[in-house]
């Protein structure tokens, strides 16, 4: 059986598919880093803007405390009333520490029965691994 010097060899084809493999790889590769950057970017902004945001939240806040201690001071001394206000924040303040304590103390006690099998997990890996060690050998 005679070759066509018109059609490619076996090898050549192998060949070819390997290539256009490896450019459609590549150009894939490429099209995810370029989709990855234009999120960055996106997220980039986003981040910013919501920094802005909640920069001019915090001095709104501030606003509306200096606004609660001049209501106050209507029918209380001024000092007085600044007084009020700061107590009944570091009140509030400490009634969301005391709740985060407890959120956190609940979140970070492991059980006693899944730390004992974390344990025994990884001396049945730790067996295994030497049993391999010693068959190779």
């Amino acid at each position: 059986m005679s070759q066509n010097p018109l059609q490619p060899t076996l090898g050549e084809l192998v060949s070819s598919l390997t290539q256009q493999m490896s450019a459609l790889v590549r150009g894939e590769i490429d099209l995810f880093k370029a989709q990855l950057m234009e999120k960055g970017q996106k997220f980039g902004i986003a981040g910013g803007l919501l920094a802005g945001a909640a920069l001019l939240a915090f001095f709104g806040f501030g606003t509306i405390i200096a606004c609660l201690v001049l209501a106050l001071a209507e029918v209380l001394a001024p000092w007085l009333a600044a007084l009020i206000v700061a107590v009944v924040l570091f009140g509030i303040a400490g009634a969301l520490a005391f709740v985060a304590k407890k959120q956190i103390d609940a979140a970070g006690e492991v059980k006693p029965e899944l730390a004992q099998g974390l344990k025994q997990d990884i001396a049945i890996v730790k067996e295994g691994l030497s049993h391999e060690h010693d068959t190779a050998e």
